[in-house]
């Protein structure tokens, strides 16, 4: 198995931005879109401030829903990871991503996660004391609340891209040297491989 990795100086607790929001800061990221499952998120009874970080044909909907909500748009870079940093929890609440790399690179800046118990919150935390799986996403975001900032760190430390590309190398074995397509045998016979061969008026010899 091959896992994901995440860019551990890009993504870390001392970029954190100065935010000016009521604390606790709760924050998601990634593409708005039906399928990401944001209303799940932004429709909690949560203290403090919920942030939306990202673009996508559902902003419009979803900020005339939720004006209470902080919609800050596309980010990236350096600019998005202070801003992950600066949150408090970070919300999943999709319920068919396969992975969310995103998740990766919360726990980097020592941001813990709050999810549903599915495929992708479960990939990525397991039974890691990093985050809170719930089908109840307020109680997993009030529970999230209460984990270790340096434990998701030290965490997310483990999930390099270094470790990921020496996990790769680790599963490269030799390979024995191929044997060539194509043989050569005298005239006669002509060139073969383990398939057929070519008649001997193709064999790439000349009369003396």
């Amino acid at each position: 198995m091959w896992t994901r990795g995440v860019d551990t100086d890009l993504f870390s607790p001392e970029r954190a931005a100065a935010i000016d929001l009521p604390r606790p800061i709760f924050v998601s990221v990634g593409r708005l879109a039906l399928e990401k499952n944001l209303a799940a998120f932004l429709a909690l009874d949560l203290p403090g401030s919920k942030v939306v970080i990202g673009e996508g044909p559902q902003a419009g909907e979803l900020q005339r829903r939720f004006p209470n909500a902080h919609f800050l748009g596309q980010l990236e870079g350096e600019t998005l990871a202070a801003h992950l940093a600066a949150a408090d929890v970070f919300v999943f609440p999709s319920r068919t991503d396969t992975f969310g790399i995103v998740q990766l690179e919360a726990l980097a800046c020592g941001v813990p996660v709050a999810a549903y118990p599915v495929p992708g919150p479960r990939d990525v935390i397991g039974s890691n004391p990093v985050g809170a799986l719930d089908e109840d996403l307020k109680s997993a975001g009030l529970k999230a609340l209460t984990i270790s900032r340096a434990a998701c760190r030290s965490f997310a430390l483990t999930q390099s891209w270094e470790r990921s590309a020496l996990q790769f190398i680790s599963h490269c074995r030799p390979c024995p040297r191929l044997r060539p397509a194509w043989t050569y045998r005298p005239r006669q016979q002509g060139f073969c491989n383990p398939r057929f061969c070519l008649p001997t008026k193709t064999a790439l010899s000349r009369d003396p």
